[in-house]
């Protein structure tokens, strides 16, 4: 019985490392399946990969894996769930709850089902939909029998209410012996995370940032009687990241203080892969707080770290070099060039096994700009265009008018003004139809589509002057764009 699943082939979903006794490991399946419990319970990035030799060895042994070893393996896969595969994720966790229950781990089944529910959310193993899917619970099972059976659709609320009540039957079952205190504090770990996707759509959002930062803290000070427990620090550590990202609107030292906490117990707790979020996190709120220079050096550290079990994956590669391109932006000629080199090794990573559309169109647009900057229109435009595509399937209307506009201004240097004057003017369109409802943000976008339907105009009359300095000077006017927009959903990518 393999670990992988239909969902997993449907979905896209990246094939398990191939082979039993890859990289010198033991080909004896019981080797292998006490290799891959391990990696499990560390939350290993590899641990999906040992899960399948494990399940590859055993079927050729007659053997398969037992239902709670494959619920393991499906949590695995699911963490694993990036890039284009992100949609795997829920269905593969309610999947791996079921599993759960069937082997009597009661306390790991809710850790998968709020697991399930926050991917809904589109915050996928650790980001904005707003539909949750999954397979059922099974009837029956008392405490962890909850209503958030079947497939379907659900929204954020509803997701974040159905976790908090998954967090009360974690606290019941952890009273009774049946769910242990990391499997509890996980729980609310994932309940917090999901409450911050939505702190920006609360009735008072600073209100209910306060309250889920007391939240966190609690949770915090609970793992802290467990300093030897991996496991706990695991959790503290990821708490401590949340903690740290929500408190940066409001205090930025407070959540400096935290995050750089969060990085030494994310050491202490033995994980050897690189803390790459919670360092992307940090390096933004140096760079919004003037410490670019601290930033940048964190960030290339970063990058140039070598963990031997666990070496930097492509997509992670890819997000740290356009975070540390937007850091060293506007620092000089040799920063430029750096700058330039940065967004083609992102644009090159986020192409890789785990495609990430988003910071593949990022780095296109910034890339595609730098190249327009410099009049290299040709190479610009053929960025230009495909960061749209991305854009196109991200649903980021705001990054697409950037796109658009440059695109048009490249299409006027290079002689083809009737393109010029489409593109413009379906740039203007965009930003009409842009819905962002932060104060001063809607005069903003009106200002800039009246411009940008002025210069189509203008071009489409044959007015469009192409001036010898450089591109049209509108083009920099336009408002910041891309990421999560609202008080408490920074980016780490810097992009506002």
């Amino acid at each position: 019985m393999s670990s992988r699943s239909p969902d997993e082939s449907r979905l896209g979903v990246r094939p398990y490392d191939q082979g039993p006794g890859a990289d010198g490991e033991p080909e004896d399946p019981h080797e292998l399946l006490h290799r891959a419990r391990r990696l499990s319970a560390l939350g290993h990035p590899r641990a999906g990969s040992a899960w399948e030799r494990a399940a590859t060895a055993l079927r050729r042994a007659g053997g398969a894996l037992a239902p709670g070893d494959h619920a393991d393996a499906l949590d695995a896969t699911a963490s694993d769930c990036r890039g284009a595969a992100r949609p795997a994720a829920g269905p593969l966790f309610f999947r791996a709850a079921d599993l759960h229950e069937r082997a009597g781990q009661r306390g790991k089944a809710l850790v998968s089902r709020a697991r399930a529910l926050l991917a809904g959310l589109g915050h996928g193993p650790d980001a904005g939909g707003h539909a949750c899917h999954g397979h059922g619970d099974h009837p029956g099972h008392g405490l962890d029998a909850g209503d958030d059976h079947g497939p379907g659709p659900c929204s954020g609320a509803t997701a974040v209410a159905r976790i908090g009540e998954l967090c009360e039957r974690a606290a019941v079952l952890h009273a009774l012996g049946q769910a242990g205190a990391v499997e509890t504090a996980t729980v609310r770990l994932l309940h917090g995370r999901a409450r911050a996707v939505l702190l920006d759509t609360a009735p008072d959002p600073v209100a209910e940032a306060a309250a889920l930062r007391a939240e966190l803290t609690r949770l915090v000070e609970v793992t802290a009687p467990h300093p030897g427990d991996r496991a706990a620090l695991g959790v503290r550590a990821d708490a401590r990241a949340l903690l740290g990202r929500i408190t940066a609107p409001d205090d930025p030292a407070a959540a400096l203080t935290q995050l750089r906490a969060a990085i030494g117990d994310h050491r202490a707790a033995g994980r050897p892969w690189p803390p790459t979020g919670h360092r992307l996190l940090l390096a933004s709120v140096l760079r919004t707080s003037g410490a670019s220079g601290e930033a940048a050096a964190l960030l290339r550290a970063a990058l140039t770290s070598d963990e031997r079990d666990a070496p930097l994956r492509a997509g992670d590669r890819a997000r740290l070099c356009l975070a540390l391109a937007r850091t060293v932006a506007g620092s000089g000629p040799e920063a430029a060039d750096e700058e330039m080199a940065l967004l083609a090794e992102a644009v090159d990573r986020a192409d890789g096994p785990v495609r990430d559309v988003r910071v593949g169109a990022l780095a296109r647009l910034r890339l595609g700009v730098l190249y327009a900057e410099r009049g290299r229109c040709r190479q610009a435009s053929a960025l230009l265009d495909e960061a749209l595509t991305g854009f196109g399937e991200d649903g980021d209307t705001a990054a697409r008018v950037r796109a658009r506009a440059w695109l048009a201004d490249c299409a006027l240097r290079l002689g083809e003004p009737g393109r010029a004057a489409v593109e413009y003017a379906r740039a203007a369109a965009e930003a009409r139809s842009w819905d962002d409802s932060r104060p001063g943000v809607p005069d903003d976008l009106a200002a800039a589509a009246r411009s940008l339907h002025a210069r189509a105009r203008r071009v489409r009359a044959g007015g469009g002057d192409v001036s010898a300095d450089g591109p049209w000077p509108g083009l920099r006017a336009l408002p910041e764009t891309s990421g999560p927009w609202g008080r408490y959903r920074g980016d780490v990518y810097g992009e506002r």
